[in-house]
């Protein structure tokens, strides 16, 4: 769940998902996502504690040295909860910042998907971000840049997973020059950027046995103070990574009745690093099936075809399991897919397959912010 809203009131936490990050109208005291701001590496992996939300959002996928595959998401989210008035000087007792984060396991040879959660304020150091440098943490989950690498590490019940990741390719900024426009109001944005490709190696404990991993994996960071439209309701959000080295994000928001939002976008990243930015004119996304979640009771689309004609894609994503649902009761209070996906499809008119992850907000309930 890549886009989190927190309100406090009454010394209980509401939550709701937003694509954006939220309540300027009524939060002023917050920095906002506006044009010129020129993101700098590795500084800008760091945390942003003068704008009102962000996040840091892994997904990837892991091989064992005997063939086994799964998926697997873990994510980091930082919340001001204050008025946006008291930028300096928190001790480690301040009710200014919250922290969540989950953690999802997709079995493929089992079909099953696992996953946790966490939410903690930093009282003595139990969860945090760093300014100076990038590190972010709740409780004993953790990700931070050493040197070139990230370190990331999440256990829960059944999986533990310490991964060393290197990134194959420098940071993309999505929308203009890593600005992303959410709605048509000033400061109604965030600033985002992915790292599409990143080598990845490491553990992964299944019910207690040491399984060495390679693969492939995605991280997106984003930051801003504003909110989503009234009419949107939610988003769908998908990343691509092709075995010819192209990737692809795409993302429609939704709105009550049905139609995708101006301000849909994409990015695709060819194989030198070279980026091409999509308006929600120039790509097509058309879902090929529904599946119903047994629990939630929402209608998700199963399977998607993606067409970008500029740049000769055409392209079907199918889920590796149908129930990649969460329902993160205890943090963000809402019901989501969150699954990996299996690519195949044409570039240029050369067959290509990949993997991807895809991410659908807002079927079960609207986007109430």
């Amino acid at each position: 769940m890549r886009r989190v809203l927190l309100v406090a009131t009454a010394g209980v936490v509401a939550v709701s998902l937003i694509v954006g990050v939220s309540a300027l109208a009524t939060l002023t005291g917050f920095e906002l996502a506006l044009p010129g701001r020129v993101l700098s590496f590795p500084k800008d992996h760091a945390a942003h504690p003068t704008f009102q939300t962000e996040w840091w959002y892994y997904t990837g996928h892991l091989r064992t040295d005997d063939g086994e595959e799964y998926g697997y998401q873990l994510t980091f989210f930082r919340r001001r909860v204050d008025d946006g008035s008291l930028l300096a000087g928190p001790s480690q007792w301040t009710r200014q910042q919250l922290y969540l984060a989950h953690f999802s396991i997709a079995d493929q040879q089992r079909r099953r998907h696992v996953f946790a959660e966490k939410i903690n304020r930093p009282s003595l150091g139990v969860a945090g971000a760093e300014e100076g440098r990038y590190r972010v943490w709740n409780d004993d989950w953790h990700a931070e840049l050493l040197g070139p690498y990230h370190h990331v590490r999440a256990s829960m019940e059944e999986f533990a997973l310490e991964l060393i990741l290197l990134p194959e390719k420098g940071p993309v900024l999505h929308g203009d020059a890593g600005l992303r426009q959410k709605g048509p109001e000033k400061g109604n944005a965030s600033h985002y950027y992915s790292l599409t490709r990143i080598k990845t190696d490491g553990l992964l404990h299944v019910r207690g046995e040491a399984k060495t991993v390679t693969g492939i994996s995605w991280m997106d960071h984003e930051f801003g103070s504003s909110q989503l439209g009234a009419a949107t309701v939610g988003w769908d959000w998908f990343s691509v990574q092709l075995d010819n080295r192209l990737e692809l994000m795409v993302y429609q928001l939704r709105d009550e009745d049905g139609r995708i939002e101006p301000h849909s976008s994409g990015t695709v990243v060819y194989q030198d690093g070279r980026t091409v930015p999509l308006r929600q004119e120039m790509f097509e996304v058309v879902a090929q099936g529904q599946w119903i979640s047994p629990r939630s009771g929402a209608v998700y689309p199963h399977g998607w075809e993606i067409r970008v004609p500029q740049v000769g894609l055409q392209l079907r994503l199918t889920p590796t399991f149908a129930d990649q649902e969460l329902d993160t009761k205890s943090t963000t209070r809402v019901v989501y897919w969150e699954g990996s996906v299996r690519v195949e499809g044409i570039h240029n008119g050369q067959p290509v397959r990949g993997v991807g992850y895809v991410e659908l907000v807002g079927y079960k309930t609207k986007v109430d912010l």
